[in-house]
């Protein structure tokens, strides 16, 4: 499945890399694109939407519906 997750709170590589590490916990296979200035993540994973916005969130990120 492809998602497109709008993430508050990505200001530098190290946000990138935490939010991209967050995501492959739950998928280690997940393809994870970031654009930072539109505060977008696009995800490709097989695991559901609420999962992985879930662990964007305890990494500290505001993750919108």
């Amino acid at each position: 499945m492809q998602y497109t997750l709008q993430v508050q709170g990505m200001t530098c590589g190290h946000c990138e890399r935490a939010v991209t590490q967050a995501v492959q916990q739950i998928d280690p296979a997940a393809t994870v694109r970031i654009d930072r200035a539109q505060n977008r993540v696009d995800i490709e994973s097989t695991q559901p939407r609420e999962a992985l916005a879930a662990a964007i969130a305890e990494e500290g990120y505001t993750v919108a519906a």
